[in-house]
């Protein structure tokens, strides 16, 4: 299959399981032909989002919506279906093979969002809500770093209002976060913080946590060699999806550290990456044992995390 040539009913046949565990996610369990997941598209603590294999569709128990592979890829990434299909171009999905059985009943889904359930952005300021403060502490970020790259963001979904960490990307949209919600405001897109302008180093994050994260241990420890220093440019891809719609931007600078998250997504992305070129980089291995970098962070000490990750200087 040409993947420079993805037809709206090539993706349809692509094989659901496969291209969430393409984007890191696995089965909570598997009775039969469904394959029941913790939703991708909300938080949430018990399995309900469910995929059949045989009809190859899927259905979100706790939204009460589903569909084909671009139904959840249009709402997932917040794209048109053509921006979707935007998506595979020059991508690996070689891998992923049509669905053995596909439905030929009738059931469809309607590729166009009901406008109720489309996320609107109110408004945005700086974070002072105490409930996000504390979500903030609990998943180890200082405060002052969360208000230089993020915003407290009042949002409408479904008509009713809500309030979460907002990070911003290049194109306007933002990634939400609160202790109950994971979504992000169309459109999805990257975020590139440049500090120089000589494309010398960037450094490369999954999710804007980790981003965070490293941000929150390079203020509280500027000992480490390993770290991405200050005068780094980064870019939070904010989907492991948009890697390699970024490579251009990758390839202009000199170095790349790649601080993904080592899960099976992220590492295979990081191994094809490190085929390419030498000025790729794996620098996960400062997290390794973890998920990822707010991973690391919630469950080590910074005391211990100086200590094991990066040795004692004498």
């Amino acid at each position: 299959m040409n993947t420079q040539n993805f037809s709206i009913e090539d993706v349809k046949r692509m094989d659901l399981v496969e291209y969430l565990e393409k984007l890191g996610y696995k089965p909570d369990k598997i009775r039969n032909n469904d394959y029941w997941y913790l939703s991708p598209l909300r938080e949430e603590k018990t399995a309900s989002f469910k995929v059949n294999r045989r009809i190859n569709r899927w259905f979100d128990f706790g939204i009460g919506e589903g569909g084909s592979v671009v139904d959840f890829g249009i709402k997932y990434f917040n794209l048109t279906v053509g921006q979707f299909l935007n998506t595979f171009k020059n991508d690996n999905f070689q891998h992923l093979q049509p669905a053995s059985s596909l439905y030929r009943g009738d059931l469809t889904s309607s590729t166009k969002e009901d406008e109720k359930s489309k996320i609107k952005i109110v408004d945005a300021r700086s974070i002072n809500s105490p409930i996000l403060s504390l979500y903030l502490k609990r998943r180890g970020i200082d405060l002052e770093v969360a208000r230089k790259f993020c915003s407290e963001v009042d949002f409408q979904l479904y008509n009713k209002q809500h309030t979460a960490i907002g990070f911003k990307n290049d194109t306007g949209g933002y990634e939400l976060r609160n202790a109950y919600f994971k979504g992000s405001s169309s459109p999805k897109f990257t975020t590139l913080i440049v500090h120089n302008k000589d494309y010398n180093n960037l450094s490369v994050f999954e999710g804007f946590f980790n981003f965070l994260s490293h941000q929150t241990l390079n203020q509280q420890q500027n000992i480490s060699e390993k770290l991405p220093q200050s005068q780094m440019d980064f870019l939070v891809l904010n989907s492991l999806s948009f890697f390699e719609m970024s490579r251009s931007l990758m390839e202009r600078h000199n170095s790349v550290n790649l601080y993904l998250d080592r899960d099976k997504a992220g590492l295979s992305q990081t191994q094809q990456a490190l085929k390419l070129s030498k000025k790729y980089q794996d620098c996960s291995e400062v997290y390794k044992g973890f998920k990822d970098y707010n991973d690391l962070l919630m469950n080590k000490p910074i005391k211990q995390q100086q200590e094991k990750r990066l040795g004692k200087r004498l």
